[in-house]
């Protein structure tokens, strides 16, 4: 994929000589000096920097002491121009400058008006940090009128002029009996689905989030090699049947820093996959890894699959994972003290990173895990405040 180029430099600037008189033991003598320079260049952030000098004046030629040596007279000079006023450039991967969409169906958006109705509405705005921002809209089965539910989604996405985030969620064996088990009925079934879902965004541009944590449970080990070789397979033909929609971008599930720490052994799952077909990897759904680990581990995973780029959910990191515990999923399932991190956008400051994204819906359960939390996806509104505190 192209990375983001550097506006071309500028010119040298131009020396222009204006006088200055110096006056030594009654001998006139006329300097050079700098009086017109060319205007800042505007960087790639859209900050003012200082061109180079090309070069440095013509030195002066000696006087003799008997009669004074001067220069023509310099013409007259001119203002400095002004700055250009063009906008910043974005700055990061292959979506950088793309606004994302906002899906006001979602609880949150729900949430606050309930709670404005009960007069609450300090609990309101802090329902507000989740609702007023993009987040990605799951499609976790087959239930009647998903494809419908999509259409309009990419479609209100359009009209806005924004780019929607989806993520499809229904492999078969999904979570490997887990929290958020089930998934479609079988491999037909899949394709059926992800059939459905490609003619759905047909003409419409969109980001697709492939199946969160497939890959990486197949390299972990959950399934049996008959059960992993079809889902490679299922994910492969996916790749494939949305990315013959030009608009649509598909990112492959990758897991998080802490999940698969042999990159090697990931990235040659991700090929088996289809990654390369795609248009890269995601990290850290629905997890807590911060950012800059989240970065570090896609850089080492990118260079093992050719560069490829790679989105991170940044919806809950603001506060790092929690402390691993004596059961195991303390530090994933709905941890306590963990906080909203960096907003959704695609202009990352790096040319590996499409985007941070909100792939996990912040206030969605990870699962009934204890603490009165409800199963995997419901929305738990005493979670989502916690997180926006």
């Amino acid at each position: 994929m192209a990375s983001h180029a550097k506006p071309p430099r500028r010119g040298p600037l131009v020396l222009a000589a204006s006088a200055m008189v110096a006056v030594a033991a009654g001998i006139g003598l006329t300097v050079a000096t700098r009086d017109d320079e060319q205007p800042a260049e505007q960087s790639a952030a859209g900050a003012s920097t200082p061109s180079a000098v090309a070069g440095s004046p013509t030195p002066l030629p000696s006087s003799s002491l008997g009669g004074a040596t001067s220069l023509p007279s310099p013409s007259p000079s001119r203002p400095p121009a002004k700055p250009s006023s063009a906008p910043a450039r974005p700055v990061g991967g292959t979506l950088a400058g793309k606004a994302l969409y906002v899906d006001r169906s979602g609880p949150a958006s729900r949430q606050v008006q309930d709670f404005q109705n009960a007069g609450r509405g300090a609990d309101a705005q802090l329902i507000r940090k989740i609702a007023d921002r993009p987040t990605a809209t799951w499609f976790a089965d087959s239930s009647t009128g998903y494809t419908s539910r999509a259409r309009k989604l990419v479609t209100s996405a359009a009209g806005a002029g924004k780019l929607p985030v989806l993520t499809m969620y229904n492999i078969p064996h999904r979570d490997c009996s887990g929290h958020s088990a089930g998934g479609a009925s079988g491999a037909d079934a899949y394709r059926s689905y992800v059939t459905s879902m490609a003619n759905a965004l047909k003409g419409h541009k969109a980001v697709v989030i492939l199946e969160p944590d497939a890959v990486a449970q197949a390299v972990q080990g959950c399934l049996d090699e008959g059960r992993k070789a079809e889902r490679f397979m299922l994910l492969r033909e996916a790749i494939d049947t949305l990315g013959r929609n030009p608009g649509v971008s598909v990112y492959l599930d990758a897991g998080n820093p802490t999940w698969i720490t042999d990159t090697g052994k990931l990235a040659d799952a991700l090929r088996q996959a289809g990654v390369e077909r795609s248009n890269g990897f995601s990290l850290n759904v629905a997890n807590f890894e911060t950012t800059t680990k989240n970065v570090a581990y896609g850089t080492q995973l990118s260079r093992k699959l050719d560069g490829a780029h790679f989105v991170v959910d940044t919806s809950r990191n603001g506060n790092g994972p929690a402390a691993r515990g004596p059961n195991g999923n303390e530090h994933w399932c709905n941890p306590v003290g963990r906080k909203l991190g960096e907003a959704p956008t695609t202009n990352t400051g790096n040319a590996l990173v499409d985007a941070y994204l909100w792939i996990k819906r912040p206030g969605e359960s990870d699962g009934a895990c204890g603490n009165g939390a409800p199963p995997a996806g419901q929305w738990w509104a005493d979670y989502a405040l916690s997180l926006a505190r």
